[in-house]
């Protein structure tokens, strides 16, 4: 089956055509046939990155002004442009679209029909900047492939196991029964891929078996993971809550904003902005909300940039700490992934020597090696085992929606 995966965001188009089967999934004979991005819509420079699998890539830069024009250049690059590889929009099978926000409705993927549309649409008020794009990028594809089963695979879904004492705020209740006030979380495909890899390359059931998965990039999240399921993660009712990131802050004392407000006269919209785009690795180092840009200023002695560096490997430090006292018993792996857990020894190192305490022991020759690969990084005698591991939150969708066409999940 060749599942179309769309990832539509406000000014973004992601997308990878992968063909897969249950008998693939069982086998991990996945194939990705072709995948890439389209940035900046809404302008006359648009950008194109495409890559067929055994071609070169092909970029590009021209006007489109919505999304519409996006999601149907998607089609044509995979079937008629400069390196086509499909004859038709016929042999997509399937489309899986990422959807940020399910609300406590959906604990699982499913396929889409008016109820669902109308249940996502029902949750853009929990994802005002996520949901109605996701929903825009559906509306689209399915007037362009009308009779292809479309399915929605949910950011929050994984995190529904989350009990109660974990997901619940300490604000009156009535909050949470009328508008759904509650720890959410997001990554959820991410950390679901975690999951797949390291039962595979520690050969152990789902069942029995602890993670504590880490995504560190731009956005940044870590979960705990008991028996396969979410029992807590760090970001909450949004992805604001939790680890230092690229642009947002994190976790903060609530009366700070008042504060803050007063101060420097600030509404709620200026705050919101604040927070979500100018804090984090960015507020704290004022050079960079990237950490490779971020480690070049400290090789020049930039010392906010070390402070910015430092807070960043504290908070992930103290949440992974937190996570494994909360599994309460052993933890087999600790997983890193997304941009900066792929691609950084440094902060890997740092925060893994924080965790010591915990008989974790790194092969420092492993994990300075590993950059953009799938390693064990911590030493066999090592207590708990600890991996790099590039994420594929695309393949997670393509699985989730050929389960749903075959009426498995």
């Amino acid at each position: 089956m060749k599942v179309l995966v769309l990832n539509c965001g406000s000014s973004s188009v992601k997308f990878e055509l992968i063909e897969t089967s249950l008998q693939a999934i069982e086998q991990t004979a996945d194939r990705t046939i072709a995948r890439g991005a389209i940035e900046k819509i809404g302008t006359n420079s648009a950008l194109i990155n495409y890559y067929p699998a055994g071609a070169e890539r092909h970029r590009d830069a021209r006007e489109i002004l919505d999304h519409e024009t996006a999601v149907n250049l998607v089609v044509k690059l995979l079937t008629d442009g400069e390196t086509p590889v499909i004859s038709s929009p016929e042999e997509i099978d399937a489309v899986g679209h990422r959807i940020t926000h399910g609300g406590e409705r959906f604990d699982h993927s499913v396929l889409i029909d008016e109820e669902v549309a109308r249940a996502i649409s029902d949750c853009i008020d929990l994802a005002p900047l996520h949901n109605p794009h996701n929903l825009k990028g559906y509306q689209i594809a399915k007037k362009l492939l009308p009779e292809k089963p479309h399915a929605a695979v949910f950011d929050t879904a994984f995190h529904q196991s989350i009990p109660p004492e974990a997901h619940l705020y300490a604000i009156p209740y009535v909050l949470y029964k009328r508008h759904g006030i509650r720890r959410y979380g997001f990554h959820g495909t991410s950390h679901r891929y975690m999951i797949f890899r390291i039962h595979k390359l520690l050969g152990l059931p789902r069942n029995g078996t602890s993670i504590v998965s880490c995504h560190l990039g731009s956005g940044c999240s870590v979960c705990a993971i008991r028996d396969g399921l979410s029992i807590d993660t760090s970001m909450g009712f949004t992805p604001l809550e939790g680890l230092v990131m690229g642009t947002r802050s994190g976790d903060l004392d609530p009366a700070l904003l008042f504060h803050i407000m007063a101060k420097e006269d600030l509404g709620t919209h200026e705050i919101n902005t604040m927070l979500n785009k100018h804090s984090g690795l960015i507020g704290l180092s004022g050079v960079s909300n990237d950490m490779r840009e971020i480690q070049e200023e400290i090789d020049n002695g930039n010392q906010r940039a070390i402070i910015a560096r430092d807070v960043f490997v504290y908070r992930a430090a103290k949440y992974i700490a937190s996570y494994m006292a909360m599994i309460g018993k052993q933890v087999h792996a600790i997983g890193f992934t997304a941009g900066i857990g792929e691609n950084s020894p440094d902060i890997r190192r740092r925060i893994c020597e924080r965790l010591s305490i915990f008989g974790i022991e790194l092969d420092e020759k492993a994990n300075a090696e590993c950059i953009g690969t799938e390693r064990r990084i911590s030493t066999e005698n090592s207590r708990t085992a600890v991996y790099a591991i590039p994420t594929s939150e695309e393949l997670v969708i393509a699985r989730d929606t050929v389960r749903c066409v075959e009426g498995v999940l």
